[in-house]
């Protein structure tokens, strides 16, 4: 299982990112969002405490593009913290659609597949001859799916290139967890993000 997902992990890096890098004629979006992650049953609870602390930075290119609407792909690397569970990052993609109205607001639904390593947050520990040893902590691959809904809004309402404000409700789940035990686990997390453009000959004259 471990061997499949690193060959997915390699596969995605190779298709995604020269795409995200050389397709774009056009200024380049940039996502940064900052995100609770919570494990829950998806759909179920929207805001949730403790707060375990996540970021995710990420690009995205139109497939097909009209007035008031767009079909894209995105790509993201993310981060985050849950206290006495897990640590984890992770890279994934997401095809996604948005519908656009003309005073600004924006409502969005993405499909995401991905890549996630994730490592113990607490000390874990081994019964061997007798005695407890603490296990070293190579972490654990994770194939994550996820779907996603936001509301957003775009600051310049009439501008292709206008910077956005969204929150995002994405549901996601992580496998396999504990074959033997819980064989998925699901999360959700809530994200408060911005989208803002990036100009190739801006960057290309720095």
């Amino acid at each position: 299982m471990k061997v499949i997902l690193k060959t997915m992990l390699a596969t995605l890096l190779a298709i995604v990112t020269p795409a995200f890098l050389w397709s774009q004629t056009k200024p380049i979006p940039i996502n940064v969002s900052l995100f609770n992650e919570s494990t829950a049953i998806p759909f179920t609870r929207f805001i949730t405490t403790p707060v375990h602390p996540g970021i995710q930075v990420g690009t995205e290119f139109d497939y097909n593009r009209k007035s008031h609407t767009r079909l894209f792909q995105t790509a993201n690397i993310s981060y985050f913290y849950h206290n006495y569970l897990a640590q984890g990052i992770g890279i994934h993609t997401e095809l996604g659609y948005e519908c656009r109205a003309s005073m600004g607001l924006a409502l969005t639904g993405l499909f995401g597949l991905g890549y996630m390593h994730t490592f113990a947050t607490t000390e874990e520990f081994r019964h061997h001859n007798g005695q407890y040893e603490k296990k070293s902590d190579k972490g654990n691959a994770r194939l994550i799916p996820s779907l996603s809904f936001d509301v957003g809004y775009y600051l310049r309402c009439a501008d292709t290139y206008s910077p956005k404000i969204y929150l995002r409700y994405e549901a996601w789940a992580e496998y396999p967890y504990s074959p033997d035990f819980i064989p998925v686990l699901t999360h959700i997390n809530l994200h408060a993000g911005v989208k803002f453009f990036l100009s190739k000959k801006s960057i290309s004259h720095e």
